[in-house]
């Protein structure tokens, strides 16, 4: 795994400490698009030996949160505003979370507060999708100071 990644994940999660929780990874960050893995290990496993859905949503909204840092422009905002998320399989691997905008949103079109949906795909090591989901996050014009 390259230094220079692992560095920047640790510098986001110094920022916000609450994700270090779940050993994110940022394998890739673009505009529209984020890729974060969680490792298999005991602090991301819940009682029954499978990756937590709750370790699995902190990663999530990570990616999520690197995508927006990503591309929502400086003249605007975000933050989360729900995250809707359904667990129809068990995973015993690590966790590859990707939120992706497959269309970028028309900021300037966001003239007030507006709704944008993130979608994400959660995939372990054996290739199941344990999780399925997305994040509602909330974009405005920042307001001028």
């Amino acid at each position: 795994m390259p230094f220079g990644s692992r560095l920047f994940t640790a510098a986001v999660s110094l920022k916000a400490p609450y994700f270090r929780t779940a050993l994110p990874h940022v394998v890739e960050m673009r505009p529209g698009r984020c890729v974060v893995t969680g490792p298999n290990w005991w602090g991301n496993r819940n009682h029954i030996g499978t990756f937590h859905v709750i370790a699995a949503c902190n990663l999530a909204e990570f990616a999520m949160g690197m995508l927006a840092e990503a591309t929502v422009p400086a003249t605007h905002r975000w933050i989360p505003v729900g995250m809707n998320v359904r667990y129809p399989a068990k995973s015993t691997g690590g966790l590859t979370v990707t939120a992706e905008w497959e269309q970028l949103p028309d900021f300037d079109s966001i003239t007030s507060g507006q709704d944008i949906e993130v979608p994400l795909t959660f995939v372990d090591a054996a290739g199941v999708e344990p999780v399925t989901g997305s994040i509602t996050i909330r974009v405005s014009p920042k307001k001028k100071r």
